[in-house]
C-alpha cells in the first residue's frame, strides 16, 4: 500500500474561484497539481463561498474551501446561516472566512460608528458558527492610517472576549498579516497563525515580523489573483507562485529552504485539520 503524497507547497488563501480565473481555471488547477500545490479557495459572499464550496467538493485533489462573509465586500450582506450550513454537507470545507473587521473605506461611510457596529455583529456571528462546526477562522483584518480607528485593536478585543466562552475552539488564522511583531504576538497568544503573501518579496516592511514569528505560527499564501511576487509583479497572481513567497520566508528568517518548505505545509494541515 503506497504512502499518500504530502503536497510540496500549500496556498492557505486563494481565489481562483473568482471570475479572473473563468478563462483557464482547469489550467491552473493542473499546473497546481503539476507542482503539488495544495490551495483553500478563499470565499466573501454567497456565491463565491458555494463556488469555492463546490470546487472542494468535485476535485478530488488538493482542493480545499472557505467560507463566509467579507467584512466590507458587500455592506448590505447578511451571515444566512442555513446557507453556510448547507455548503458544510459537501467535503473540504475546512474554515469560516474570510471574515473579520475593514476600517479602509470608512471615509466613505456617512456613519462610522454604526458601521463598526455591523461589521462587528457580522464577525461575531461567523466566529460563533465557526466554533459550532469546530472550525478555525480565515481573518481579514484591515486598517485605514487616514482614519482614526484601529481594525486590529477591535479584532483583538473581540477575539479575547470570545476566547474567554469558547476557549481552546477559538482558533484560525489572520490572512495577508501586515501588522508588527507586537501585534502578531497577541494573535500568538489566543491560538491564532499569521500567514504572509507576495508583498514581502518586494517590501521590507514586513521583515522583522517575518523572522521573528515562530516558525509554527506562520503560513504562505498567494491571495491570488492579486500581489504578484516578484519576479511576476504586473501579472495576475495564481497558486503555484506561492513558492516564491516560501522561498522569501526562509531568505528572511536566514533558514533553510527545505525547513521552511515542510513547516508552511506542516502548519497549514495542522491549523486548517486537512489530512492526506
Amino acid at each position: 500500500m503506497t504512502e499518500p503524497t504530502l503536497p510540496q507547497f500549500f496556498d492557505i488563501h486563494t481565489h481562483v474561484n473568482d471570475t479572473q480565473f473563468d478563462d483557464d481555471r482547469t489550467q491552473v488547477l493542473a499546473r497546481m497539481r503539476e507542482r503539488g500545490v495544495f490551495g483553500i479557495m478563499v470565499g466573501t459572499d454567497y456565491k463565491s463561498s458555494q463556488d469555492s464550496a463546490m470546487m472542494a467538493s468535485f476535485i478530488d485533489d488538493g482542493i480545499f474551501s472557505a467560507i463566509g462573509v467579507h467584512p466590507i465586500d458587500d455592506r448590505d450582506a447578511l451571515f444566512r446561516e442555513q446557507f453556510f450550513e448547507d455548503l458544510l454537507e459537501g467535503k473540504g470545507v475546512v474554515a469560516v472566512g474570510e471574515c473579520g473587521i475593514d476600517y479602509s473605506r470608512l471615509v466613505d461611510v456617512p456613519d462610522i460608528q454604526k458601521e463598526k457596529v455591523r461589521q462587528r455583529a457580522l464577525f461575531e456571528q461567523q466566529i460563533d458558527f465557526a466554533v459550532a462546526h469546530n472550525l478555525p477562522l480565515m481573518l481579514h483584518v484591515r486598517d485605514n492610517d487616514k482614519v482614526v480607528a484601529d481594525a486590529h485593536r477591535d479584532v483583538l478585543a473581540i477575539l479575547l472576549e470570545k476566547k474567554k466562552e469558547f476557549g481552546e475552539k477559538l482558533r484560525g488564522n489572520v490572512h495577508f498579516f501586515s501588522q508588527t511583531i507586537d501585534i502578531a504576538r497577541k494573535y500568538f497568544s489566543l491560538d491564532f497563525t499569521i500567514s504572509f503573501t507576495g508583498v514581502i518579496t518586494f517590501s521590507h516592511e514586513y521583515d522583522e515580523v517575518v523572522r521573528l514569528a515562530p516558525l509554527d505560527k506562520i503560513m504562505s499564501e498567494t491571495d491570488c489573483p492579486y500581489v504578484a511576487p516578484v519576479p511576476y509583479r504586473g501579472k495576475r497572481n495564481e497558486p503555484i507562485l506561492v513558492e516564491e513567497v516560501v522561498k522569501k520566508i526562509a531568505e528572511i528568517r536566514s533558514e533553510d529552504f527545505e525547513t521552511v518548505r515542510v513547516a508552511m505545509v506542516q502548519n497549514a494541515m495542522r491549523v486548517f485539520g486537512v489530512n492526506v
